[in-house]
């Protein structure tokens, strides 16, 4: 219910009370009692409401009824989800992807709507009435056909983008993590920018990318949409492009909001880690940013990492606030990125070789670059498949390359 009225209040609602009802099976008129829905009622007309919000999914004859009873609109969780991202889109294809996920949610209840809405409108049927059942239902069809065209040419791009960026020869990082968790201002305090930061739900609903040193190591770093406990299938598959950086990464920097109760820490990291295995990003490695240090005492940080080392992988404490510990984070976010290849290599000297310098210098690590005896010597790392790159420019070169291990 807690994280219900934060989700209300990040739509843009101010809550004015609260009611819950006993486990019991759901209704299939109200999905909650008769006698509750009555008690509901008062509440409304007591307090002046104008909508109702229900943590559990409502079905299109459960809400016409609730408003036909209570007089104003009731709209479930993931509607009020739907509403919070129609609020934070800022780029098209996040507004398209939103789009698409309320289309499809729709396309479902389309047929009962229309239905339901000719027995007599009710807050939140408005306007139905007027349609023809199947001439709504194809309406809807189309729209969704064409909105998943254009997702389609974006994500094309996206891929053309990540490629571009795969020829720069860098590992790459996603930044996932439970909405409000702290990743862009992780994400900031790390790359020295600033994508907006707000105590609010899903702040970040589309991916941006910048380039990071991790000990002389470069690396990019992707900020993505939080993740939220039942995020619904159907807003899942609609940021599928979005999620795709997280699947393509080579390691996924997992934020964890360290200063909620233990229990709630629980339930957030396992819905993470569920999501992660959802998107088919499971195998990727996983380092975990235990972020908002600052907000404990010694003693409850230890207790906290005690009981969570079973569950966090690769825990790290932080405070993305005060920058405290980001050392020992990119310390283990380089002992997971070890499968790069340290190469030590010899160049005749010419101008085809400085050119070569200079590109080897913005795509990989070079450790050494020494001028003797009219040859060029140098040591660069670089992943593996990035360095056999490296190494037939420089067999093409005249040069030869000596060593060849696991860096």
């Amino acid at each position: 219910m807690d994280e219900l009225e934060s989700l209300a209040e990040s739509a843009g609602y101010k809550v004015v009370a609260k009611i819950e009802q006993v486990k019991r099976r759901p209704d299939p008129k109200f999905q909650i009692g008769k006698g509750k829905v009555k008690e509901l009622a008062r509440l409304v007309k007591e307090k002046n409401a104008e909508k109702i919000i229900f943590d559990n999914p409502l079905k299109p004859v459960q809400a016409y009824n609730i408003a036909k009873e209570t007089g104003v609109e009731a709209i479930d969780r993931f509607q009020l989800i739907l509403e919070i991202f129609v609020r934070r889109a800022s780029t098209t294809e996040a507004k398209l992807q939103i789009e698409l996920a309320r289309l499809r949610y729709e396309l479902r209840r389309a047929k009962e709507k229309v239905r339901l809405a000719k027995m007599g409108e009710q807050p939140g049927f408005m306007g139905l009435g007027a349609y023809e059942v199947d001439v709504y239902y194809e309406t809807i069809k189309r729209q969704i056909q064409t909105i998943r065209r254009k997702l389609q040419k974006i994500r094309e791009k996206r891929k053309l983008h990540r490629a571009r960026r795969h020829e720069l020869g860098f590992s790459s990082i996603s930044l996932a993590g439970y909405t409000n968790a702290g990743k862009s201002s992780l994400f900031n305090v790390l790359t020295r920018e600033s994508v907006p930061v707000d105590n609010a739900l899903f702040t970040t609903l589309s991916t941006t990318t910048r380039l990071i040193d991790v000990f002389g190591r470069k690396v990019l770093l992707t900020d993505t949409v939080g993740f939220i406990d039942r995020l619904p299938l159907t807003l899942i598959e609609a940021f599928h492009s979005t999620l795709e950086e997280t699947i393509f990464s080579d390691l996924i920097l997992l934020v964890v909001d360290l200063s909620e109760p233990l229990e709630e820490i629980e339930r957030k990291l396992s819905c993470c880690l569920d999501t992660i295995y959802k998107i088919g990003a499971s195998s990727i490695p996983i380092v975990t940013a235990l972020n908002k240090m600052d907000l404990l005492s010694k003693e409850e940080i230890h207790r906290k990492v005690e009981a969570l080392k079973d569950l966090a992988p690769n825990p790290v404490v932080v405070s993305a606030l005060y920058g405290i510990n980001l050392e020992g984070l990119k310390h283990e976010i380089r002992r997971q990125l070890k499968d790069y290849v340290k190469v030590s290599f010899s160049i005749p000297i010419s101008e085809e070789t400085m050119s070569f310098i200079s590109w080897l210098h913005n795509r990989t690590n070079v450790y050494a670059i020494k001028y003797e005896n009219e040859k060029v010597n140098g040591i660069f790392e670089a992943v593996p498949w990035f360095a056999d790159k490296v190494c037939s420019k420089i067999k093409n070169l005249g040069g030869i390359f000596d060593q060849f291990s696991k860096g």
